[in-house]
């Protein structure tokens, strides 16, 4: 498979497949020897895919190696390990931005009291926002 097709089938851009495989985290890919063009076997195409997965969750590119190194070794603990500790760091990211959305919603409800002349309602916003919500 072509590198156009890769990246078409694991959403991955031309220049991220290129970089993978200069960094290592994937195996030299063959090169069509009167073209030069690079040649995607099933297997690193297989690959490529739960790579894009993992990386889209925001998993750094050095856990990403040692996640396929302990899929290679065949480590179910310390893959399980290495995915638990990634499912604690989106956790806390997700608890940040669920915190920011509250805040924004909040100011919304401010600006929305405030153009619609409702001074209860906007006092009691005023309120809320006094109590110190951490927006982190």
């Amino acid at each position: 498979m072509l590198i156009h097709e890769v990246s078409e089938r694991t959403g991955l851009s031309q220049a991220t497949l290129r970089y993978y495989e200069r960094i290592g985290l994937v195996p030299p890919i063959p090169r069509d020897e009167s073209s030069g063009h690079r040649f995607y076997s099933e297997e690193v195409v297989d690959d490529l895919t739960w790579l894009s997965c993992l990386r889209a969750t925001g998993m750094g590119i050095e856990d990403l190696r040692r996640y396929r190194d302990q899929r290679a070794d065949g480590d179910a603990r310390e893959q399980k390990l290495l995915l638990q500790r990634h499912a604690v760091r989106l956790r806390a990211e997700l608890d940040q931005l669920h915190a920011r959305l509250h805040y924004i919603e909040t100011k919304e409800r401010l600006w929305a009291a405030r153009e619609a002349g409702d001074a209860v309602a906007e006092a009691a916003v005023v309120a809320e926002l006094q109590a110190g919500r951490d927006i982190r």
